[in-house]
């Protein structure tokens, strides 16, 4: 597995895939998480999932990581995210994938990284370099959390489906809405699991004008069946967090 970049103008039709990780069964770097603009450099977080062992899921070993870039193409060697802090050494970190950094607003200079262990688990840090470890929350994996009414809105992956948490501070998290699954009953390509959605608020954006989730859907199968063979990546988008479109939704 690889972490990997196309490119594209219209969503529509996209460039070759160009590979951004080593190759190596004890790395697959995978998932990642987002983009985040600091310094003056993009960087990215991401996760390790190693499987030497054909394992069919990531091991123990799972960990997460960052990359940073100037131009999007160009991109250091990942770089271990100690997010437990410096005094829990790697081997006791314990499995965690699925990465996503988010600024605090109430705290300007601070990110948060929300990261799948243990429902999800919530590290801080001013640096990148030096973390804290603030405790778990119940959701699901695949977290992306976006501003909204002053607000925080986590998009999480339970068993199937895509669930909305919300909160004022990060922290204390209260459900938001019912479970969104789109048009899965329609898509074969989705049948098996609707999971993954990642949020961006586009709704400033000229001929946009919209939140734009992208997801992952697994078919016709569940995925524990076709884990690595049947995959798709879906889109859809709303103007208000609630009603969803898609392209055919009838």
């Amino acid at each position: 597995m690889y972490m990997a970049m196309s490119r594209s103008e219209d969503l529509r039709q996209w460039s070759e895939r160009l590979l951004l990780t080593p190759r190596g069964q004890n790395l697959n770097f995978s998932s990642p998480g987002n983009l985040i603009y600091v310094d003056n450099r993009w960087r990215m977080c991401l996760q390790s999932y190693p499987r030497p062992n054909g394992e069919k899921y990531g091991n123990g070993d799972c960990r997460i990581w960052m990359m940073e870039s100037e131009d999007l193409v160009n991109w250091t060697a990942p770089e271990l995210l100690r997010v437990k802090g410096e005094h829990v050494v790697v081997e006791d970190m314990g499995r965690m994938i699925d990465p996503y950094f988010i600024a605090n607003a109430n705290n300007p200079g601070e990110w948060l990284c929300f990261y799948k262990q243990n429902g999800v688990s919530l590290s801080k840090t001013s640096d990148f370099q030096q973390w804290i470890y603030c405790g778990s929350e119940q959701a699901g994996e695949n977290v992306c959390i976006i501003r909204h009414q002053e607000e925080y809105v986590m998009f999480h992956s339970p068993e199937n489906g895509i669930g909305m948490l919300r909160s004022h501070d990060l922290v204390h998290w209260h459900q938001e809405g019912d479970l969104l699954t789109l048009g899965q009953q329609q898509w074969e390509w989705a049948q098996g699991r609707l999971t993954a959605g990642f949020v961006l608020d586009l709704r400033g954006t000229k001929g946009i004008e919209a939140f734009v989730m992208f997801f992952h859907g697994s078919g016709p199968e569940d995925e524990s069946v076709l884990f690595d063979t049947h995959a798709s990546i879906g889109i859809a988008w709303s103007r208000d967090l609630k009603m969803w479109d898609w392209p055919g939704k009838v």
